[in-house]
């Protein structure tokens, strides 16, 4: 190699003059270790010094990886702010942002003046607080004694009341109540997913499971958005989707779709009939195959009495007598396929 050339390489290879300072490198604990911004990874390479408070911080494999030396030691304002009068100086913060030495650090600047910036390596993507959530879940579920012993069964009392009060926060315009209300639900998903994770069978499952599961639905339900499926309305849209949710019924029941199909059970009785009504109604199900009973309004609600005075759950005997109503009516469809075949 020629001296010339040699020269060149040399001016290549060294650090770029920077001025003295101090940089506080902030990253997410929300995203993978070493994934920083490009400004970041030149921040740290034209550093004089590069510090971390700990050996155990997640960045420092990566950092050394890329050929650049960090010397750990304990995080002491004074000394930081007296090595950055000298050179341009890095120190790694800790994730949980270090804000007792940054509130510190900017104390001593105030009454002595100096180059301070703090740099984000990294930035949190929507959606990755939810990635808190599941940590906080598995947490409390090894460490808090009445989580640990929770089920699918015994989580389902909370899960509905979680429920209920979204749609009550809603009803009542409590719109500033409602992200709080959803943090609930939120939760208790999260919960059944971890209590759902711990099986060793094929029914197990994680929350990224239910994740992929509704974001595939989503994505097939949507022809018009994600595939090449023309709408006219949102009339149009709505058609499609029952559609599209008959046909996957159908494929998961392996045969015949009934109407009644998808009727979630556990819902509260009124609205279960409701339903079911609903949907039979839409087959032009015969009257005689209804629950018979002439009680609506003030009787009705004489029922609810006489079942409590009985010792009875009204809640439950509507369910039932709704569970006989779907039998009923899928009886009948698959003896009008008979006849029709």
């Amino acid at each position: 190699m020629s001296a010339k050339s040699s020269r060149k390489n040399t001016v290549k290879n060294a650090k770029p003059q920077v001025k003295p300072g101090l940089v506080l490198l902030a990253s997410s604990h929300r995203v993978a270790p070493g994934l920083l911004t490009w400004r970041a990874w030149e921040t740290l390479r034209s550093a004089g010094r590069v510090l971390a408070g700990s050996g155990e911080h997640p960045l420092l494999p990566y950092v050394l990886d890329a050929g650049v030396a960090v010397e750990v030691t304990e995080a002491v304002a004074r000394e930081l702010v007296d090595a950055a009068r000298g050179e341009r100086v890095v120190w790694l913060a800790a994730q949980d942002g270090d804000e007792r030495l940054m509130r510190e650090i900017g104390r001593i600047a105030v009454e002595e003046p100096l180059d301070i910036e703090v740099l984000h390596g990294s930035y949190d993507l929507p959606g990755a607080r939810l990635l808190d959530l599941v940590s906080v879940m598995d947490t409390l579920r090894r460490e808090c004694p009445w989580d640990r012993e929770q089920t699918h069964e015994s989580l389902v009392r909370y899960l509905l009341e979680e429920s209920y009060e979204v749609a009550e926060t809603i009803e009542e315009g409590d719109l500033g109540a409602l992200r709080e209300e959803l943090g609930d639900v939120l939760m208790q998903v999260a919960f059944h997913s971890v209590v759902a994770s711990e099986r060793d069978d094929e029914t197990a499952f994680t929350i990224d499971d239910v994740a992929g599961g509704i974001v595939d639905k989503l994505v097939r339900r949507h022809p018009h958005v994600f595939a090449d499926v023309a709408v006219s309305g949102a009339d149009e849209v709505n058609a499609n989707w029952e559609q599209i949710k008959a046909a996957e019924r159908a494929a998961k029941d392996g045969g015949e779709a009934s109407a009644l199909d998808g009727v979630p059970m556990g819902q509260p009785a009124l609205s279960l009939a409701a339903q079911l009504q609903r949907r039979a109604g839409r087959i032009e199900a015969p009257a005689e195959l209804f629950p018979a009973g002439d009680g609506v309004g003030e009787r009705l609600f004489e029922l609810v009495r006489r079942a409590r005075d009985e010792g009875r759950d009204p809640e439950a005997e509507l369910r039932a007598i709704s569970r006989v109503f779907r039998d009923r009516v899928r009886a009948w469809e698959r003896e009008q396929s008979v006849q029709d075949g």
